[in-house]
C-alpha cells in the first residue's frame, strides 16, 4: 500500500508549521491573482502596441486558455510525484519572467509565444495552488478555501487600481510588468519557505503487498471519476454565472436599462465588492454551519439576487441584485474546489482530482462569456441571464450536489 511518510503524522502535532502553511499559501493566491490582473488590465494597452484587431486579441485570449487547459492535465501527475509546494515554487519563479516577457515581446508572434507561455504555467500554478490549500485543509482541519480565493480577489482589485494610476502616468507596459514581475518574484522567494513540506501531497514510491512497484506517475486519464464529473459540472456553471456578472452585467444595464455608462459600471464593483466580503467571512462561517448550509443559502442568495438584477425595472434595485448575486456566489467556488480535493482523497490524489476539476472551472472562464454573448443574440441578453436562475436552482436545492460541493 501506498504510505506518505511521518512528515504528514508530526505536522498534525505542530500545528504552527500548518498555520504559516496557511498564510503562505494565501499569499501565493494573492500574488497569482496581482500578477494576472496586472496582465489583463494592459490588455488594451498591449492591443494598441501591437497593432491588433479585436479577432486576433481574441485569438490570443484562446491560446492563454488554451494552454493553461492542456498544462492543467498533466499538472496533476507531476504535483503527486513531488508536491505542490515545489511545483508553486517553480512556477512563482517562472511566472513573473513570462509576463515579463509579454511587455518585452516585440512583434505579434514573440506576443504570442509568451501569451501562451504565460498561460501554461498560470494553469499549473492553478492546480497546484489550491492542491496546497486543500492539503492545509487536510492537516488543520479547517476551512481556508474561502479566504484563499479571498485573496485573489483583493489583489485583482489592487491591480485594477494601480493599474488605472499606472497608465494615467503613461507607464509602459514593459515596464510595469517589469516593476510587479519583481515584487512576486520576490514574494515568491519569500513564502515558498513557509509551504507545508512536499511529502504532504506527494505520493510515496513504494511497494505494494505483492512486491509489485506502485505507479506513481499519473497519467492524463486518470482523475475522471464520477464525483470529479459531478462537481465539475457545478464549477463549470458557477463560472458561467461569474462571467456572466463580469462579462454582461454593465452591458445588460446600459443596453436594457438604460443605464449611463459610469451607472451601468457600478454593477460590477458592486458584485465584485460584495463576493470579495462573502470570501473573507466563508471560513468562518462554514467553520460554524457547515458546508452543506452556507452552499445552500449561498445559492439561494444569489438565485435572488440575479432574479432582482434581470427583473427589477429600477436602476438601484438591478444593482443592489447583482451585489446580492456576489454574495451568494462568492463561497460557492470555493466550497467546491474544496469538495474536488477531498473527491480525490487524501494526499496526492487530491492534486489529480483538483486538475480536473480545474479543467471545468477554466472552461466556464474561457468559453462562458462568449456562450452568453452567441445566445443573447438569439433570445436578447435578459433571457439568456435569467436562463441561468433555474440552473443554480437545481444546483443550490439537490441534497445530492450540495453535499457534494460542500
Amino acid at each position: 500500500m501506498v504510505v506518505q511518510d511521518a512528515t504528514t503524522a508530526r505536522l498534525v502535532k505542530s500545528p504552527a508549521t500548518a498555520v504559516r502553511g496557511r498564510w503562505a499559501v494565501t499569499g501565493v493566491f494573492f500574488v497569482n491573482g496581482l500578477l494576472l490582473s496586472t496582465y489583463i488590465v494592459r490588455l488594451p494597452s498591449l492591443k494598441a502596441d501591437h497593432h491588433l484587431s479585436n479577432g486576433q486579441l481574441g485569438a490570443l485570449g484562446t491560446l492563454f486558455g488554451a494552454a493553461a487547459l492542456i498544462a492543467m492535465q498533466f499538472v496533476g501527475g507531476f504535483t503527486a510525484r513531488v508536491g505542490s509546494a515545489h511545483v508553486i515554487r517553480l512556477a512563482l519563479l517562472a511566472l513573473p519572467l513570462a509576463v515579463i516577457a509579454i511587455g518585452e515581446s516585440r512583434g505579434t508572434f514573440a506576443f504570442a509565444m509568451a501569451v501562451t507561455l504565460t498561460g501554461a504555467v498560470h494553469g499549473t500554478l492553478d492546480v497546484a495552488m489550491n492542491a496546497h490549500a486543500v492539503a492545509v485543509e487536510r492537516i488543520r482541519q479547517r476551512p481556508i478555501m474561502s479566504g484563499c480565493h479571498a485573496a485573489w480577489s483583493v489583489s485583482a482589485v489592487l491591480a485594477s487600481i494601480v493599474g488605472a494610476l499606472v497608465i494615467h502616468a503613461g507607464v509602459a507596459p514593459a515596464t510595469h510588468f517589469l516593476a510587479v514581475g519583481i515584487v512576486v518574484f520576490a514574494a515568491g522567494l519569500a513564502v515558498g519557505p513557509f509551504l507545508m513540506p512536499p511529502s504532504v501531497d506527494r505520493r510515496a514510491r513504494e511497494r505494494n503487498s505483492d512486491s509489485s512497484p506502485v505507479s506513481w506517475r499519473s497519467g492524463w486519464r486518470s482523475g475522471w471519476t464520477r464525483a470529479i464529473v459531478m462537481l465539475g459540472g457545478i464549477g463549470l456553471v458557477l463560472m458561467i454565472c461569474d462571467g456572466a456578472a463580469l462579462a454582461w452585467s454593465g452591458i445588460f444595464l446600459h443596453d436594457s436599462r438604460n443605464a449611463t455608462l459610469t451607472v451601468a459600471s457600478m454593477a460590477v464593483t458592486a458584485y465584485t465588492a460584495s463576493q470579495t466580503g462573502g470570501r473573507l467571512a466563508g471560513d468562518r462561517l462554514k467553520q460554524r454551519f457547515g458546508g452543506s448550509a452556507l452552499f445552500r443559502v449561498g445559492g439561494l442568495l444569489a438565485i435572488a439576487g440575479l432574479a432582482l438584477a434581470v427583473f427589477s425595472p429600477w436602476l438601484p434595485v438591478a444593482i443592489a441584485g447583482f451585489a446580492v448575486f456576489g454574495l451568494g456566489t462568492s463561497n460557492l467556488i470555493p466550497l467546491t474546489f474544496s469538495a474536488a480535493g477531498r473527491a480525490g482523497g487524501d494526499g496526492p490524489a487530491a492534486a489529480t482530482a483538483l486538475a480536473r476539476f480545474t479543467t471545468f472551472t477554466y472552461a466556464g472562464i474561457l468559453f462562458g462569456p462568449a456562450a452568453i454573448g452567441w445566445v443573447a443574440q438569439g433570445i436578447g441578453l435578459m433571457w439568456t441571464l435569467a436562463v441561468l436562475i433555474p440552473i443554480l436552482g437545481a444546483i443550490a436545492v439537490s441534497n445530492r450536489v450540495t453535499a457534494a460541493a460542500a
